[in-house]
């Protein structure tokens, strides 16, 4: 099995592929006015309207309700990212601070309220578990 993307739903898709096309500096790739994958590396980030829900058996789906996940992209500079996002983030939950597990860690909600962590590792292990 490979885990290949993570998908969130909106009642505002432009403004939330806007948003992650800005934090992640990378070019979104549509697939028709409801549907977007932002393409990293490692992982896609896909970003759908609520109108893609009608062709799923959903069942509970609701656009910004999630208040478990959080979408994590690891950065070379957590501290560089955060001044330059800074004037555009509007709901700061934590600015860079290290973890004890290594990471430091910026961590901000997106514009329908999910959690997103922008990441560096820092600590020798953490360095060696992400082969930095």
């Amino acid at each position: 099995m490979k885990f290949v993307s993570i998908r969130i739903i909106t009642d505002d898709i432009k403004r939330l592929v806007e948003f992650y096309t800005r934090v992640t500096r990378l070019e979104p790739a549509w697939f028709g006015e409801d549907f977007a994958e932002i393409a990293t590396i490692s992982c896609t980030l896909a970003i759908g309207s609520t109108r893609t829900l009608q062709m799923f058996e959903a069942g509970d789906t609701r656009a910004g309700a999630n208040r478990s996940a959080i979408i994590e992209f690891l950065v070379d500079d957590v501290d560089a990212e955060y001044e330059r996002l800074k004037p555009f983030l509007k709901d700061v939950v934590q600015e860079p601070k290290t973890l004890p597990w290594g990471n430091r860690s910026l961590l901000f909600r997106d514009p329908d309220g999910a959690l997103v962590n922008l990441f560096t590792p820092v600590s020798a292990d953490a360095m060696r578990k992400f082969g930095r």
